[in-house]
């Protein structure tokens, strides 16, 4: 499909190992997705950033890709105008809590202190990123998704989600998983924020029917793309994940690059335009 307006994760899938985006994923230098990018602004297709990174990095990075917008937090902010514009997304916040952000809601009551607690040396801040992120309280370890969602609601707070962001490469050295598995990322977040939300937020605000875009992501997270665009690409390294095939054959307008990050997401771009 030819698209308007192309929406695409980052780590992992824009750039390559330490995010470099003259890296492949085996550290080969690539000029494949500095090439794609050309085409695609040479064919006058919008670029969109859409990363769990903060809205000062992926506007940075926006700018350094020439992007017309960023999603930051996981779709917890919206931006444009080089940042100068942005639109906070606050999904399931209880009502009483209105006009506060949702990082202010969970240091005051408590809840990743707590939940850290009830998993030693399996999760801890993901420092020092995770310190001006306003709308998710951003963590790393190795925890299960659904058992610490059953914890939060135990404790009345239904209302919050942990979301799986990808792995921490082996390079971190992190001592926080099982033998021969590797740390994540995660997202403590209000349920009802998404990448897929803020996708939909932002083409309405453009005018742009959701046919006419695309996503290109990696993680269980971006699958959440799927249900406001035309067609999503998940990169090769994404697919290769435990669990996500299982995943994948549930999205039915899902596509898997033959290539991994980097070199993928190049095949996505072009494939778009």
């Amino acid at each position: 499909m030819a698209a308007r307006i192309v929406y695409t994760d980052l780590d992992g899938t824009m750039v390559g190992p330490r995010g470099s985006f003259w890296h492949a994923s085996d550290g080969s230098p690539t000029a494949e997705p500095a090439a794609a990018l050309l085409e695609l602004h040479t064919a006058g297709v919008a670029l969109v950033i859409v990363s769990g990174r903060t809205a000062d990095q992926v506007t940075e990075a926006g700018r350094i890709f020439a992007a017309d917008g960023a999603i930051a937090e996981l779709g917890s902010l919206v931006t444009w105008k080089g940042g100068r514009s942005r639109h906070q997304l606050t999904g399931a916040l209880p009502a009483e809590y209105a006009g506060r952000t949702p990082m202010d809601v969970m240091a005051e009551l408590g809840v990743v202190d707590a939940l850290c607690a009830a998993h030693p040396g399996r999760l801890e801040w993901h420092a020092p990123w995770h310190t001006t992120h306003e709308g998710d309280a951003l963590l790393r370890g190795y925890v299960d998704p659904v058992v610490v969602d059953a914890w939060l609601a135990e404790r009345g707070l239904g209302w919050l989600t942990l979301k799986d962001n990808g792995a921490i490469p082996a390079t971190a050295k992190l001592d926080l998983a099982p033998e021969g598995q590797l740390a994540r990322v995660y997202h403590l977040m209000p349920r009802g924020i998404s990448k897929g939300e803020a996708i939909a937020w932002d083409l309405e605000r453009r005018g742009v029917d959701p046919a006419d875009a695309v996503a290109i992501g990696d993680s269980a997270s971006d699958l959440e793309m799927a249900p406001a665009v035309g067609r999503l690409w998940i990169t090769a390294n994404g697919a290769e994940v435990d669990g996500m095939a299982g995943l994948l054959a549930a999205v039915p307008n899902v596509s898997v690059t033959d290539e991994a990050m980097g070199v993928g997401w190049a095949q996505a771009v072009r494939a778009s335009l």
